[in-house]
């Protein structure tokens, strides 16, 4: 599931509360339908789960805050849907952080990414819990962490065997019952999560992006590892991989799309590799950026590639598509009905700036090509002379199984067409993505550091590979996808007997 974690303690004695707090609303891009935090006092859990954005609290409300969450340490997490139902109820009963509890043994997750052996986890989960109801795949971590804790395992060999068993992608951030506090990731370090403190080293953290540690005052530690497992004692935080041999597979889209422009990965700035996105899309397009008059973005996740388009071309920056910042809903993640109207209105743009000019649209990626069409068709009614689309994400062409919502083969544009076909579904002259090469150099990574699945379609983990390409091969035959590919049983019950 597409979320944003975030954890603190306190060595002072001091209520966590408001660290949570703010670490937790510098990230609520990263999950619009549901929020919940968590807190641990006394050896009690304390929850408190809602449904939307995290809201402001008003000053009379705050001791009330204050008393329902109580202790000097606590978990949080913000979420949209990538696995489970989207009715309320399902929402309401999938809001993390979860907990999990038997025979004396308890814990607390809040937790980012997707499961894909989903069925093979919970055969095992209803040995030892033949009731366990199934709302969101935080749930099936913190089952499987206290299955192998009542195996008399320490909760570092609880983890190692979820790294192990577990396939997909997870990031996540955990208490147990004796106030056990730590974090870990799955071997391909799929999702972000980093470590950071405050300056005197008496509150420690763990947020999924760089700008839930710089709204507390922390400073950035280091990014947690593959594979890696670390915990926070009063000497500070200690490492521990506890699985080798997974290769790095960094989400390529946390670059383009999904991470703030402010945080950082691997010291690099998200903006500063947005930026030079837009510069290679000048280098690589240079005939199509001499003949243009000027640049506009689809607002915000496009506002710094366009810059670097501005800088590297020359072009004037037209500021003529703003964003109303109030229509907070993520197209991306709405149901088709809503899609168009929520786009319409969420996107303004002036008229008389693009009037009879020839327009270069940076746009962050075309998953389904609604929001662009329809950007697209306005400019068309405002008098655009010609419109050209600059994609900084290349062509997506198969699903993602790892937490971003883009999970079948048939709602992908890019899936079953060409740029081409593509520039004259949605209205453009023309449609130019960046390279892979260009992207991938932008980033300061390696080619093998980053997951490119969905560009590519050569996945990280093994299960997944073979679900995808059973599914790629069927959607070429016609057959029509009943839902997400990693919740379609005979599809990974069948990959699962290949294995």
């Amino acid at each position: 599931m597409g979320c944003g974690v975030y954890a603190a303690i306190n060595f002072e004695e001091q209520p966590i509360f408001p660290y949570i707090y703010w670490g937790m609303r510098a990230q609520n891009h990263r999950g619009h339908q549901s929020h919940g935090f968590l807190t641990f006092d006394n050896g009690k859990f304390h929850v408190h789960r809602s449904l939307d954005l995290i809201p402001k609290i008003k000053t009379s409300a705050i001791q009330e805050w204050f008393g329902c969450l109580p202790g000097r340490l606590g978990i949080a997490n913000v979420r949209y849907t990538t696995s489970g139902k989207c009715d309320e109820k399902s929402l309401i009963r999938g809001t993390q952080p979860v907990t999990a509890s038997k025979n004396g043994f308890a814990v607390a997750v809040s937790f980012n990414g997707n499961v894909v052996n989903v069925f093979q986890v919970k055969d095992e989960i209803s040995k030892y819990f033949p009731k366990f109801s199934y709302e969101c795949d935080a749930d099936l971590i913190a089952h499987k962490l206290v299955i192998e804790l009542l195996k008399k395992k320490d909760f570092a060999s609880a983890v190692k065997t979820c790294m192990e068993e577990i396939e997909g992608a997870f990031s996540v951030t955990c208490i147990t019952k004796n106030g056990e506090f730590f974090a870990f990731k799955d071997p391909n370090g799929i999702r972000p999560l980093c470590a950071g403190h405050s300056e005197d080293r008496k509150t420690y953290a763990f947020s999924s992006e760089t700008v839930g540690l710089d709204i507390n005052g922390f400073k950035k530690a280091f990014e947690i590892e593959p594979g890696e497992l670390v915990t926070i004692s009063r000497e500070g935080f200690q490492r521990e991989k506890l699985v080798n041999g997974g290769c790095r597979a960094f989400c390529a889209f946390e670059f383009a799309y999904f991470a703030r422009p402010d945080s950082s990965f691997d010291n690099r700035y998200v903006y500063e590799v947005r930026e030079e996105f837009g510069r290679n899309l000048v280098r690589e397009n240079q005939e199509i950026a001499k003949n243009a008059d000027i640049v506009i973005s689809i607002p915000e996740t496009g506002d710094d590639a366009t810059f670097g388009v501005h800088e590297e071309s020359g072009l004037k920056w037209e500021r003529a598509s703003r964003r109303h910042r109030f229509v907070t809903e993520r197209a991306f993640i709405l149901l088709n009905k809503e899609r168009y109207a929520t786009i319409d209105r969420k996107i303004n743009i002036i008229s008389s700036k693009v009037n009879g000019k020839r327009v270069i649209v940076t746009e962050d990626s075309i998953v389904r090509g609604d929001t662009t069409k329809i950007v697209i068709e306005k400019l068309r009614r405002m008098g655009a002379k010609k419109v050209y689309l600059f994609v900084t994400f290349p062509r997506i062409i198969g699903p993602c199984f790892y937490g971003i919502d883009m999970a079948t083969y048939g709602q992908l544009i890019g899936s079953k067409h060409t740029a081409e076909e593509i520039a004259k579904i949605i209205g453009a002259d023309a449609v130019c993505y960046q390279s892979i090469e260009g992207f991938v150099k932008a980033t300061g990574f390696r080619r093998d550091q980053l997951c490119l699945a969905c560009v590519t379609g050569k996945y990280p983990t093994p299960l997944t590979q073979k679900i995808a390409d059973e599914m790629k091969k069927k959607f070429l035959e016609g057959y029509e996808e009943q839902g997400r590919l990693y919740e379609i049983s005979e599809i990974i019950q069948k990959a699962e007997c290949q294995k």
